[in-house]
């Protein structure tokens, strides 16, 4: 009888390597999540409309939209190595913008900021996603990249602690009467300025401090010994290799599903703040909900990945996208606390999302082809910066007949899931092969 060969998730060969890549994925993580909240802080501190202070996500995930393909472009003509160690410097330099920023006390300044910042996530992403796909065998290569992806809700979490225990908590603006109203509006301008000054400062200390850390990690990569799968350089006209990519129906849609996915993930855990607001929850308090949400994320993210082992990732993918329709139907429909643990429900089933679709519209591709198609798939976070914008709208309206606006703007998620549920239909029925 013959023996199954059994492959290896992740071989011994390239363990280290891996290991130091897949921490990217926290640091990606810590900063997409210490930013979310500061949607809602510099609402406050800067006196402007929820949809303006949505701005700081279309400058963060702006960036991923401009730099993608640049990216990837670079990593072609290079190595993974050097694209990794170019998208660390840019992640370490927007980060120590915030230095300047917090003096000058411009708001326009913290979105450059942010938005040089992801540039270098943009090359973090472009390049570290293919590189894991690409350390070992094809077979695995799913399994290989949600266990990796696995990490980045670990750097997510602790971003939201820092949020939440740090930032938000600390934040003078935020401060409240007996009657649970905003002090801050009370004021005259001589004293918003000085609570002005230190919140911003508040604000600023963490992005200086992740600004250090990148550095660090900058240092031991250019110092450690990396594999090299097959080359990254060039192997022909660019054009050629998007042309290819357009062609194919399943990686197209993938970017689709992709930007709607991101859109979903980056609503949901953005505005659960204005969400429990509503509510009458302080921001520091609203945090901690967001906390457990990623909690779930990230609890479901190792149990999706397990049961890959038994279930299609294109079924689970399609399974999990329905149960975050039932679950933002929730809140939607649901008023008070009930719907708010609908929303921190339904990151349980957006767990497996991102690889998944990224694993799944990569698979087949050649290696001349993957670079490219990686950047299409991070460029589609630029649903991040769209989709908050028009939600934070909605939520200015405060109300939309009977229904709390916050509770209707979930509808934008909801169409998101069904989006994304579709793609796993269509990849088990039309793409199958």
């Amino acid at each position: 009888m013959k023996k199954i060969e059994k492959v290896p998730v992740v071989s011994k060969e390239v363990l280290v390597p891996f290991i130091l890549i897949t921490s990217l994925f926290s640091l990606w993580g810590f900063a997409n999540d210490i930013t979310n909240p500061m949607v809602a802080a510099f609402g406050t501190v800067m006196e402007i409309s929820t949809a303006k202070a949505a701005l700081v996500q279309f400058a963060f995930y702006g960036g991923y939209a401009t730099m993608a393909i640049p990216a990837a472009l670079f990593v072609r003509k290079y190595s993974y190595k050097k694209g990794i160690l170019l998208g660390l410097s840019l992640y370490a330099f927007g980060a120590l913008l915030f230095f300047p920023a917090a003096k000058y006390e411009v708001f326009g300044f913290f979105l450059g900021s942010l938005y040089i910042l992801t540039f270098g996530l943009a090359f973090l992403e472009t390049t570290a996603n293919p590189y894991i796909l690409a350390m070992g065998d094809e077979r695995t290569s799913t399994q290989r990249l949600n266990l990796a992806q696995a990490f980045n809700p670990i750097g997510s979490l602790f971003g939201m602690f820092v949020a939440s225990k740090f930032i938000l908590t600390a934040l003078d603006s935020d401060k409240r009467n007996e009657m649970g109203e905003l002090i801050f509006a009370t004021l005259d301008e001589a004293q918003k300025a000085v609570i002005r000054t230190h919140d911003l400062a508040i604000i600023r200390n963490p992005y200086v401090i992740l600004g250090a850390v990148v550095i660090f990690m900058l240092v031991l990569i250019s110092l450690s010994k990396m594999p090299k799968p097959a080359s990254t350089a060039a192997h022909g006209p660019a054009k050629e290799s998007f042309k290819r990519l357009f062609k194919n129906g399943k990686y197209r849609e993938g970017v689709i599903a992709q930007l709607f996915y991101v859109a979903a993930q980056i609503m949901c855990w953005t505005f659960i703040i204005q969400y429990a607001d509503n509510l009458g929850i302080a921001k520091a308090t609203a945090q901690n909900y967001n906390i457990v949400a990623m909690i779930i994320f990230l609890s479901s993210r190792f149990i999706s990945t397990y049961l890959m082992r038994f279930i299609d990732s294109k079924k689970l993918l399609t399974i999990f996208a329905i149960g975050a329709m039932i679950t933002t139907s929730g809140v939607i429909l649901i008023e008070g606390m009930l719907g708010l643990y609908c929303l921190v429900a339904t990151s349980a089933f957006m767990s497996l999302m991102f690889p998944t679709i990224y694993g799944i519209a990569l698979k087949g591709l050649s290696e001349e082809d993957s670079t490219l198609g990686a950047a299409g798939l991070v460029m589609a976070i630029v649903g991040g910066a769209l989709m908050p914008i028009l939600q934070g709208t909605i939520i200015d309206k405060g109300s939309i007949g009977s229904f709390a606006a916050v509770n209707i703007s979930f509808i934008l998620p909801f169409i998101c899931f069904c989006v994304i549920a579709l793609y796993g239909y269509r990849t088990m029925k039309v793409y199958s092969k």
